[in-house]
């Protein structure tokens, strides 16, 4: 069953280390304003899974991140949001993979379930019936034992 949640609100993500980020409700326009971004379009076409799964990552984050806490400059101080602090933070491996577990892989899991579907009762996506049957055991082996 799909558990809708109808709340529109921001909701804040612990991505680690200090950091928190809120962002915004994960939602088809964003998934499509990300896969629409210039980085994302502009991907060679040779682009491995690692460097689409980046660029997919900053262009929704760029989007979707509208405040955080506890990211800060080389000297401690907090900076504020722009579309380069964001790259940089993902540019980070475990912030990165935090955000994809805790934002991202939840749109693509949607994605995985709407395309999922029980096997029909009958016609060509019917369930096969097993067809194995258990081996006998040889006459060798049933004397031995």
């Amino acid at each position: 069953m799909l558990k809708l949640d109808l709340s529109n609100e921001p909701a804040w993500l612990d991505l680690g280390h200090g950091v928190r980020v809120q962002l915004r409700p994960l939602t088809t326009a964003l998934m499509v304003a990300a896969r629409n971004d210039p980085a994302v379009q502009n991907l060679p076409e040779d682009a491995g899974d690692e460097e689409s799964a980046l660029a997919f990552a900053k262009a929704l984050a760029r989007i979707a991140i509208i405040d955080w806490e506890g990211v800060g400059n080389a000297d401690g101080n907090p900076i504020p949001i722009s579309p380069e602090a964001i790259d940089a933070l993902l540019d980070l491996w475990p912030l990165f993979e935090a955000f994809q577990t805790g934002y991202v892989a939840k749109g693509l899991l949607l994605e995985q379930e709407k395309n999922a579907s029980a096997l029909s009762p009958n016609g060509s996506s019917a369930g096969a019936r097993d067809t194995a049957r258990p081996a006998r055991a040889s006459a060798k082996t049933a004397r031995k034992g």
